[in-house]
C-alpha cells in the first residue's frame, strides 16, 4: 500500500520545467555570470571557463526562452548582442547569490 500524503499538491508543471532548465550544467553559473556584469558572448566565456561555445550558446537561448534572460542587439561598428537579466532573472540570480557560503 502507497502511503498517502495529508497535505500534499502536486508539483506546479512551471516549477518542474524551471528545476529541468536549472539543472542543465552551466545554466546556474550563467545567471551568475550576467549578474556580476557579463554581458556579451566572450564575457560569459572568460567567466566561466570550461564551457564550450555551443553550450554557452544553447543556455543563452534556453534563458531566453524561459524570459531569465533578454538578448539585445546593440548598434555599432561592428553590431554586437549582449544579453541581461529581466525582472524574474534578477530574482532568480538573487536565489542563485544566496547558494554562495560566504
Amino acid at each position: 500500500m502507497t502511503p498517502r500524503c495529508r497535505n500534499c499538491s502536486p508539483v506546479p508543471p512551471e516549477l518542474r520545467a524551471a528545476a529541468g532548465l536549472l539543472e542543465r550544467r552551466w545554466t546556474m553559473a550563467t545567471i551568475y555570470a550576467c549578474s556580476s556584469g557579463a554581458a556579451r558572448f566572450n564575457e560569459f566565456r572568460q567567466s566561466l571557463p570550461g564551457v564550450s561555445p555551443t553550450t554557452l550558446s544553447e543556455r543563452l537561448e534556453q534563458l531566453e526562452a524561459a524570459g531569465i534572460v533578454e538578448r539585445r542587439l546593440v548598434a555599432g561598428r561592428p553590431p554586437h548582442t549582449e544579453y541581461v537579466l529581466t525582472p524574474r532573472g534578477e530574482q532568480l540570480a538573487r536565489a542563485v547569490a544566496g547558494l554562495l557560503q560566504h
